[in-house]
């Protein structure tokens, strides 16, 4: 039996295939939830050339297409940026594939903020007694 190292070749393969397989997608209870039509507060009109959505959490968005809508609002877990529709939409609602990027909320941004060792505290000096 010979003992040879793997090729380069080999290892980028394996490497590639591990990554692709260890790619994790959010689940659907932390993208948001599904809205009535009537609440949204803007419409997204989706066409064959709509790549992505860029939307902000806590928004709630109607997406119209040819072939049907639907609305999501978009209560989004913190640590989700980024997501595939189709996880969320009507199954025939998108004809294809279509990312949503989501950016954080500016009303929390003190919140999300919190750990960026540049931020100056606001406080006031705390009194010792």
């Amino acid at each position: 039996m010979s003992s040879r190292p793997l090729t380069p070749a080999v290892i980028v393969a394996l490497l590639t295939a591990c990554t692709s397989a260890c790619a994790v997608m959010p689940r659907a209870d932390l993208l948001g939830s599904p809205a009535p039509p009537h609440a949204a507060s803007r419409v997204v009109n989706l066409t064959q050339a709509t790549p992505y959505v860029n939307v902000i959490s806590g928004d709630t968005i109607r997406f119209v297409n040819g072939s049907g809508e639907f609305a999501w609002s978009f209560n989004v877990s913190p640590i989700v940026q980024t997501f595939d529709l189709a996880q969320v939409a009507p199954p025939g609602v998108l004809g294809h594939p279509l990312r949503v990027y989501v950016a954080p909320n500016p009303i929390y941004s003190e919140r999300a903020d919190f750990n960026n060792p540049d931020r100056r505290d606001t406080r006031a000096a705390a009194v010792i007694r």
